[in-house]
């Protein structure tokens, strides 16, 4: 059976199977996109970019959503959601950097496919669970008997079963659906709810007004069994919630045109009257902000306790829609109290429920052998079938105390379960499965329950990681949910040894119930370490709440620490520098990065970086490719770090990386160079719209590069009020500098005029490439079928055809533009350097006299550097057997000699001191190395080969 049900799964959705296994963000709806709207903007503000993404049927997703009210702190705006058609050939990320730069909107999101989280098995297939399989244990383990003796029910409180059809005609289901009166079946819709004979729920994932089973998947029987089957009726088992209802809302779909629909059905059942809704489906990763906001849109403008399963994926991980605020994450264990096998475990699981061995409605077999169809029963398990436990309890919690909240109600729950951290059997997983296992009994009956808990938590500056050596403040709002509760404190503590907590104390004193308090006035004060912080450290505080009463609770939240970018921020221009040569993000998905800025504008910058070639074949560049990836070609040698002040600017970074270099008869079609990426920023007013990008570049190879081409591939979107992809790309040969600008310049409310570009400043033969993104395949250069090595090789070499140097004219569109040179040659071991500015302003004049600027303080930066680094270093004989003399023009004093290959590696290292020094390569393979001097007097460099 085990195996038959496994197969049934994946007929019903297809190949999204695989992908789920496979990565940790969930499969997604192809084609389908949602955008919210930030407020006062209405989708007129969406024309021009949607024209641009060919975009298809734009509609309101949630027209009839509750608007938030004051009175509900925290309760949301689904009216601003919509959803639309995107033709397949465009990638999400550049949708999004469209959509995003209107300035318009506030998030642009994939609708992600959540799999239901069984784990069927046969009970005669197992003789060790044959005990237990065809009884409800349960009942006795969670209490429910007892709770039932205070409690029976009531059926005028409805669980909406958000999952698969439900066989409505079981006997132990069909006198338990909560019908709709207000629309029988006729054609019309009778109550203008939008849903015609919305009688017996709705199947949301095909559209129609029968939820019920589809012999493909049987999950959503087996849950309704569990929360809802009809208890003394003298037949089957007794469902926990003893006489509430259920109403079934399918989100799976049986026909082609069918898409799985799960939050739209959280909405649907909230905006029908139920109070408490499962979900026993998920997947891990793939965090939603348009998932979180249909949550926060039931459980604070409906008032909807939400329970979820937390996955059986025994491992510790985040799990949607579990993990989201406002819903109960609901983990498994066995009949004694043992987690389940393949149950997740976490800080954010609330609370467990029995998972393994569920006897419930089954309703599969449609033949004789078995029973009857309607009369048929089975044995599960997963946390899918602890859900509707725990959904139950939770509907008899607000039968007994009506005046509780919907968070009230949750922190009734999370209060008065069993602690089962104690048993040794649960040793590895204490504090990661909740407050213990749930009892319906304490729920229903203990009134003096207490519980506070942290409700908000800011971050000053607000920033997605923290640096090594930043400083930032955290600022907590409490709310107690429950009973009035005395000599409340929270404590925060860091977990990590790379965080540490300066000032964390906050003393509240007495709240009573419902009230909030916040240390908005003397927020907790936090600090990262200056050194030895792994790249992209996940660090958790722990926040401590305690009071008079012994109450005790913990919650954590994460920071990302030691992010492997560095943003220059000193004047107006905010650029992210990664440490592998791309600006503005290290992602495609623009995740990984702030971006680039001005003057606190959203981002205006999609994509950008570094390209090198030497011809179609051989190209470097960590730029967009095919089939929405990104090349890989760089690697970093040092991670991107920044000076605050630095020697020569107000800000400064450095990175260091490179390609691979080569190999004759292999498929390796980089091009074998070294770079060293210098950045500077200026505060001073005359230098508020520039950072300047300097690259050294050195030739790793042992063949001369001739020529070697470098320049910056630059995706602008500035706003525009028409739409962020009307810009026109040009070129400026007096100054070298290439530019782009929104042809409709008429100012508008949060969308300024930017004009943005880039300048040479130094390093070869200028040339510019201006793009049309939105090109048909078959033009020289188009980007709709990917960016192919020798459309970049092309961008780069144009320096004679005066037609590419414009783009998007007369009335704008989606442009990039690169910007380059062309380095007659480099030799083995030599370096060059090439320098660029990025400039952005107001005005063409404003641009024009940056980049002027921007020049003139690149001339000085550049006297000054002559004069710190006069030594020059010689080495002899060269090439090398064995022994070199290393020889410096002048004293260093104290320095470090390290040796480099050709990847970058340090193969030896010697200290020294003088102007002089010996050193024996004989131990290195033949090759072609760099001699590198860290001293005083800055790095000075040398190549050298070993014969």
């Amino acid at each position: 059976m085990q195996r038959i049900l496994l197969l049934l799964y994946v007929l019903v959705v297809g190949s999204l199977m695989a992908p789920l296994r496979a990565a940790a963000t969930p499969p997604t709806v192809p084609g389908q996109l949602t955008v919210k709207l930030r407020p006062g903007f209405r989708p007129t503000a969406l024309a021009g970019a949607l024209l641009t993404l060919n975009a298809q049927e734009l509609r309101q997703k949630f027209p009839r959503a509750l608007p938030p009210e004051e009175k509900k702190p925290g309760s949301i705006d689904l009216r601003g959601i919509y959803q639309f058609t995107l033709s397949p050939t465009i990638p999400l990320d550049r949708a999004r950097a469209v959509l995003l730069a209107t300035g318009a909107v506030e998030y642009v999101e994939p609708l992600y496919i959540r799999l239901p989280q069984a784990q069927p098995n046969d009970p005669l297939s197992d003789s060790m669970l044959i005990s237990i399989s065809r009884s409800q244990f349960y009942l006795k383990q969670i209490s429910a008997y007892r709770a039932w003796d205070v409690v029976s029910g009531d059926s005028n409180i409805v669980i909406g079963i958000t999952d698969g059809g439900v066989r409505l005609t079981h006997e132990d289901l069909r006198s338990q659906l909560k019908y709709n009166y207000n629309d029988p079946i006729n054609g019309v819709d009778d109550d203008e709810d939008g849903y015609v004979d919305n009688f017996m729920g709705w199947d949301m994932a095909n559209n129609d007004n029968n939820p019920g089973y589809d012999p493909s998947i049987v999950h959503g029987t087996l849950v309704a069994g569990v929360a809802a089957a009809q208890s003394n009726n003298g037949v089957g088992i007794a469902g926990v919630s003893n006489q509430c209802r259920f109403l079934p809302v399918n989100i799976y779909p049986n026909t082609l045109t069918g898409v799985f629909s799960g939050i739209e059905a959280i909405v649907y059942a909230a905006d029908h009257g139920c109070q408490v809704i499962t979900m026993s489906w998920g997947a891990p990763g793939g965090y939603s902000r348009l998932e979180q906001d249909a949550i926060t849109y039931a459980a604070v403008n409906r008032n909807v306790v939400l329970v979820a399963a937390a996955g059986n994926t025994n491992a510790d991980l985040l799990f949607y829609p579990a993990s989201y605020n406002h819903v109960l994450s609901v983990s498994g264990v066995d009949n004694n109290d043992r987690k389940s096998p393949n149950a997740t475990f976490s800080r954010r699981v609330d609370l467990v429920a029995p998972g393994v061995s569920i006897l419930t409605t089954y309703g599969y077999h449609a033949t004789t052998g078995n029973g009857p169809a309607d009369a048929d029963y089975g044995a599960v398990g997963g946390t899918s079938f602890a859900v509707p436990m725990v959904a139950a309890a939770a509907a008899l919690v607000r039968q007994r105390f009506p005046d509780f909240t919907a968070a009230q109600v949750v922190a009734q729950l999370r209060q008065t379960t069993d602690n089962i951290d104690a048993l040794p059997v649960n040793a590895a997983w204490v504090g990661r499965l909740g407050t213990g296992r749930l009892n319906m009994l304490k729920a229903v009956t203990q009134t003096t329950t207490q519980e506070a808990r942290v409700v908000t938590s800011t971050f000053a500056p607000t920033l997605p990681a923290y640096a090594p050596g930043d400083a930032f403040r955290l600022t907590a709002e409490v709310q107690n949910i429950l009973y009035p509760m005395a000599a409340l404190t929270v404590t925060l503590t860091s977990l990590s040894p790379y965080l540490r907590v300066e000032q964390g104390s906050f003393t509240i004193g007495s709240l009573p119930m419902l009230g909030r308090a916040s240390n908005a006035a003397a927020p907790f004060r936090l600090s990262v370490v200056s050194s030895g912080i792994p790249l992209n450290t996940t660090a958790t505080l722990r926040y401590r709440l305690t009071a008079s009463s012994g109450y005790q609770f913990d919650q954590f939240v994460d920071v990302t620490l030691n992010p492997d970018y560095v943003v220059l921020e000193a004047n107006d221009l905010a650029v992210t520098l990664t440490s592998r040569g791309n600006l503005a993000f290290d992602d495609l998905g623009a995740t990984v990065g702030r971006g680039v800025t001005y003057r606190g504008s959203g981002n205006i910058l999609n994509e950008g970086g570094l390209m090198l070639a030497t011809s179609p074949t051989r190209v470097s560049d960590r730029l967009r490719t095919r089939y929405g990836q990104s090349r890989q070609s760089f690697f970093s040698l040092t991670q991107a770090t920044r000076q605050q002040p630095g020697p020569r600017a107000d800000q400064e970074s450095l990175a260091e990386f490179q390609d691979s270099v080569p190999v004759a008869g292999t498929r390796i079609r980089s091009v074998g160079v070294a770079v060293r990426q210098r950045a500077y920023a200026w505060a001073a007013p005359e230098r508020r719209d520039f950072v300047v990008l300097e690259y050294s570049l050195r030739n790793l190879t042992a063949d001369t590069l001739k020529p070697l081409y470098a320049g910056l591939f630059m995706d602008w979107d500035l706003p525009n009020p028409d739409g962020a992809a009307r810009n026109v790309a040009t070129w400026d040969d007096t100054r070298n500098l290439g530019y782009c600008y929104a042809p409709v310049q008429t100012p508008s409310p949060g969308v300024p005029a930017v004009y943005a570009g880039v300048r040479l400043l130094r390093g070869g033969t200028p040339a510019v490439y201006s793009i049309n993104n939105n090109a048909p395949v078959g033009s020289p250069v188009s980007l709709s079928d990917g960016f192919s090595l020798p459309e970049k090789f092309l961008t780069l070499s144009n320096d004679t055809d005066p037609d590419q140097r414009t783009a998007g004219l007369p009335n704008g569109a989606d442009v990039s533009q690169v910007v380059g040179t062309r380095l007659l040659r480099l030799a083995p071991g030599d370096s060059t350097t090439v320098v660029f500015a990025m400039l952005t302003a107001s005005t063409l004049a404003q641009l024009q006299a940056a980049s002027d600027a921007a020049a003139r303080s690149y001339t000085t930066l550049l006297s000054s550097r002559s004069a710190a680094l006069a030594t020059s270093i010689r080495a002899y004989p060269n090439p090398t057997s064995g022994l070199v003399w290393v020889e410096f023009s002048s004293t260093l004093g104290s320095f470090e000699l390290q040796v480099l290959n050709n990847m970058g590696q340090v193969v030896l290292r010697q200290a020294g001191r003088g102007s002089s020094t010996n050193l024996n390569l004989a131990n290195l393979a033949p090759g072609l190395y760099q001699l590198r001097v860290q001293g005083p007097a800055g790095v000075l460099t040398r190549a050298v080969v070993v014969n």
